[in-house]
């Protein structure tokens, strides 16, 4: 799976999970750059990661996760 074609799909989930279609989102975004990016959205982001590429973090994976691109890395690595 090609990092880009992850990417844009992570930032559709996040659209959708923020209600924000003008979201951007790039490698080096936290969730302090998106407005309403507390614990309980977190999971549900996690959560819709996860059912969309079919695949199951791990609570040390997510700890070690700083920004989107280390969860479309991670993804990547998965889906191999």
């Amino acid at each position: 799976m090609e990092k880009e074609t992850v990417l844009i799909k992570v930032t559709e989930i996040l659209r959708q999970v923020f209600k924000n279609p003008s979201l951007v989102i790039t490698d080096q975004t936290t969730a302090h750059d998106v407005d309403g990016w507390d614990s309980l959205s977190h999971m549900i982001l996690i959560t819709d990661v996860e059912k969309a590429f079919g695949i199951k973090f791990r609570l040390k994976e997510l700890n070690k996760m700083r920004n989107v691109g280390d969860m479309v890395d991670l993804i990547i690595q998965k889906s191999t």
